[in-house]
């Protein structure tokens, strides 16, 4: 038997022993019915303002969001060198990936010209939404004392595990391809260009009515798939980091589903945030794109 797997048994049996000695050691304390994991999705508002403009958690996310999609960008963009290093390497297959993979794969040079900037903000911005959503920061609803002052505990939140927030998002691409397929063919001639060529009589009435709706539905297809893969992967590492093992009252299942949760943090951290900005950034070109196209 090899070093690596001598090593690999050895760490699997100290995993498995350390497990067995929680569950020998604390046994169960029985279901908790206090604790709430959904509660670390509540907006509690923070700032009272008139009408609905309150500030809660959210606001403070999107705004971390926005301040870094603009301050990295102006940042890279004012030291650009001749000889790039490591950090504009990255930033410049960053552009590539934006430009010719994103907006340029789904419509021509003169109108992903136009439309790149828009494109590359809604990516840029969604994925750094995505990423700051995996930083422990202050913002739970539980708190903590320290010299006196009630501290927040820290929290994993993401904006877009919010409806709203890609709710809002999808409604800007739908009105953003739909003024552009406007603008390009006429009122007219975008409604007719929702109907396949060759179909005609009723069957052209009731494919038009289809057509229609799908378009009303990418509003939700846009916003429930952001919301949805973001509002999952939080949940499932709340419970794997330890949600579960308070919940149930077993210190045992939090020791046994820790590394798993480590993991599935890494998964999501790695791959899901960077993958659902691209997919929303894409499927948005892709609509840009059709708008204009001469049959959809």
């Amino acid at each position: 038997m090899s070093q690596s797997r001598k090593i690999l048994l050895w760490a699997f049996g100290g995993y498995l022993l350390l497990t067995v000695l929680a569950f020998i050691v604390f046994g169960s304390a029985g279901k908790n019915e206090e604790f709430k994991p959904q509660n670390e999705f509540n907006l509690d508002t923070w700032i009272n303002l008139p009408g609905s403009l309150d500030i809660n958690k959210a606001i403070l996310y999107l705004f971390l969001a926005a301040i870094l999609t603009c301050f990295t960008m102006v940042y890279v963009a004012r030291r650009m060198q001749t000889r790039p290093n490591r950090i504009q390497t990255a930033v410049e297959f960053l552009f590539g990936v934006m430009r010719d993979n994103i907006t340029r794969g789904n419509m021509d040079d003169k109108m992903a010209a136009k439309w790149f900037p828009f494109i590359g903000t809604l990516f840029l911005f969604i994925w750094f939404s995505n990423l700051i959503g995996f930083i422990p920061l202050p913002t739970s609803h539980e708190k903590f004392s320290l010299f006196g002052l009630e501290i927040p505990t820290f929290a994993l939140y993401a904006a877009t595990a919010n409806v709203s927030v890609p709710l809002v998002l999808a409604l800007i691409v739908f009105i953003a391809y739909t003024g552009e397929g406007i603008r390009a063919k006429g009122l007219g001639g975008y409604l007719k260009s929702l109907i396949p060529a060759g179909v005609t009589g009723a069957m052209a009435g009731f494919i038009f009515v289809l057509e229609l709706l799908s378009n009303f539905m990418r509003i939700i297809s846009l916003s429930v798939r952001l919301f949805a893969n973001m509002l999952a992967g939080h949940l499932i590492i709340l419970f794997m980091s330890g949600g579960l093992a308070v919940l149930l009252g077993l210190a045992g299942i939090g020791v046994f589903l820790l590394p798993l949760g480590l993991i599935l943090y890494l998964f999501e951290v790695g791959l899901v945030a960077t993958l659902q900005a691209f997919i929303f950034a894409t499927l948005s070109a892709i609509y840009l794109g059709g708008a204009v196209a001469e049959s959809h």
